[in-house]
């Protein structure tokens, strides 16, 4: 706008002061409900990203960076072949980058070794054959921070349970069960906002980038910080089986 161009003011006057450009309204509250808000504003910027409401076995919710400010992303583990056919291997589909393939190997071999230490009579990865994916498989993806979010997604389907509801996870693992520092924790915040997540998982290593994350954004999130697999098996798993525990404990009351 030109300076010299005359501006309208709350009183319906004119001004020439280019400085002065607000407006002031003194009539009734105007009341938008949430029908019309699109009316007013458009469609919202980003579309959420969650598609389930309630996490099946076997699926694990992750979040990823992108330019656009992060997203969450569901890794699927499924079982191909069980019994006597299964070979204990696992293919991955999903337009995966050669870093998150080995990830997804790192993965595998890691859950294997923990299943077999925590559960010695469970043979479940010994017989079957897996298939993860990581939808939308239009979409190419890499890096190395789903390594927590796939481990989880087989141990789901090797103990026959599904994940905490409300929960996400990004990391880094190791062969050892080391978890590791990732990037993108504001995208990677604003992306669980956006799909209703409660509970986030990080890397010990990423708590000072998370404490200089604006308090607007952290709002109704719980992080988790975790520097070891075993953490993050507690959180996915253990306050799920309380969580069942105090429901059949208050059936049992009311009987």
């Amino acid at each position: 706008m030109d300076s010299s161009e005359p501006t309208e003011t709350g009183t319906g006057t004119t001004s020439t002061n280019s400085s002065v450009c607000g407006v002031q309204y003194e009539g009734d509250p105007v009341v938008i409900s949430d029908s019309e808000l699109k009316g007013y504003v458009g469609l919202p910027p980003f579309a959420q990203d969650k598609f389930y409401d309630t996490t099946p076995i076997g699926v694990v919710m992750g979040l990823a960076w992108t330019a656009m400010g992060g997203a969450t992303l569901y890794v699927e583990a499924a079982p191909v072949l069980e019994g006597s056919d299964g070979k204990g291997t696992m293919r991955t589909t999903g337009q995966l980058g050669d870093v998150m393939k080995e990830s997804a190997a790192i993965a595998h071999t890691y859950a294997r070794s923990f299943l077999h230490h925590r559960f010695p009579g469970n043979n479940y990865f010994n017989k079957t054959s897996l298939h993860v994916h990581v939808p939308a498989g239009a979409t190419p993806k890499d890096g190395p921070s789903a390594g927590c979010t796939i481990i989880t997604a087989l141990l789901s389907l090797a103990l026959n349970k599904p994940v905490a509801p409300g929960l996400a996870m990004t990391g880094e693992v190791s062969l050892t069960g080391k978890v590791l520092p990732i990037g993108g924790v504001k995208e990677k915040l604003l992306a669980a906002k956006r799909s209703g997540v409660k509970d986030v998982v990080f890397p010990e290593g990423n708590r000072r980038e998370y404490e200089e994350v604006p308090e607007n954004i952290k709002q109704g999130i719980t992080p988790h910080f975790v520097d070891d697999y075993e953490q993050v098996y507690e959180l996915a798993f253990r306050s799920r089986d309380a969580e069942c525990r105090s429901v059949d404990a208050g059936q049992g009351a009311g009987q």
